[in-house]
């Protein structure tokens, strides 16, 4: 059964309520002016605005979740629908339809007392169900079983009894992203002032992340970053950050992604610090050279100086002998 059938609202769109959805005092009104002469049909075609508006005051009202509904990628998600019976009813007397808001496309039906899945779109194929046991209760609420990426969007959900009504869900699907890792190039050979880029990488989240660089001191650094996504199959995101700084000394740099539909919960931090940077080999061996012509030098300038204390000595011992043998 199509939804445009027996769901279809008068007048708001242009449309019009089809025959059978009209009420027994509009259709015996519609009956009484066949036939009729003119002036009584202009007459009893006054009414008909004010028929239908009682018609549309009859409405069932359905109850949805104003805030989008977050699940968790590969989880179940149940999409609350609900509404309030004016009394008892049979269930073979409701009749529940769930679609696709933007596309049309069935997600699960439900009339004549079970589940009516002729129409129902493939990729939702044993993955629906009601709550059968709460339907007598006005519960309609669909479940959704291993929720994924292509999953997120709107659903309406439409319910008749005796009047009908409907009403539109949003759902979002959310997962964590990985912790991520920090890499740095080129990773060696590093001098103060050298360019650097450092990599942040975190794999398999969803939605896209805001990523947050930040210094050894708490500061934000939002220049020379360059992001981007990848999604694999399942439409999940391998997030990719880049920040290139002029190196320090002793420097520290941190990543942080957060996911913006988890909140708290999707986030995670790395820090790396300048422990990479080093003397280039050639200032190295020009150092150690000139440490060893210094340790020569001081080596040769002792010997000199012993062996002119020495000579000193021998003088003074030779005046000392002289004067004594006089």
């Amino acid at each position: 059964m199509n939804d445009s059938q027996w769901f279809k609202k008068p007048g708001n769109d242009g449309s019009h309520m089809p025959m059978r959805h009209l009420s027994p005092k509009v259709l015996c009104l519609k009956k009484m002016t066949h036939g009729l002469n003119p002036a009584w049909k202009i007459m009893l075609s006054l009414l008909m605005p004010a028929m239908l508006a009682v018609q549309a005051l009859a409405m069932m009202e359905v109850h949805v979740p104003e805030q989008p509904v977050v699940v968790l990628h590969g989880r179940d998600a149940t999409l609350n629908c609900s509404f309030s019976p004016a009394g008892p009813f049979n269930l073979s007397d409701l009749s529940v339809f769930w679609q696709l808001t933007d596309t049309k496309r069935s997600v699960h039906g439900y009339w004549e007392g079970h589940d009516q899945l002729a129409d129902q779109a493939e990729r939702f194929a044993n993955r629906t169900s009601l709550f059968p046991a709460q339907l007598g209760l006005g519960n309609t609420s669909l479940q959704l079983s291993r929720v994924v990426v292509a999953d997120e969007g709107s659903y309406t959900c439409f319910i008749r009894v005796q009047d009908y009504g409907s009403a539109a869900l949003l759902l979002q699907v959310a997962a964590l992203y990985s912790k991520p890792v920090v890499t740095l190039m080129p990773e060696s050979n590093l001098r103060p002032g050298d360019e650097v880029a450092l990599t942040c990488v975190a794999y398999g989240g969803y939605p896209e992340a805001d990523v947050i660089w930040q210094d050894g001191g708490g500061h934000n650094l939002t220049d020379n970053i360059t992001n981007s996504l990848v999604a694999n199959e399942e439409g999940l995101f391998t997030m990719t950050s880049v920040l290139k700084v002029l190196l320090e000394p002793n420097s520290t740099y941190s990543c942080r992604l957060i996911n913006p539909l988890l909140g708290e919960e999707g986030y995670a931090f790395v820090t790396i610090t300048g422990q990479n940077i080093t003397f280039p080999p050639v200032a190295l061996w020009v150092t150690i050279g000139l440490a060893v012509c210094l340790l020569v030098l001081l080596i040769a300038l002792a010997a000199v100086c012993r062996r002119k204390i020495k000579e000193s000595c021998e003088e003074a011992r030779r005046e000392a002998m002289t004067l004594l043998k006089s």
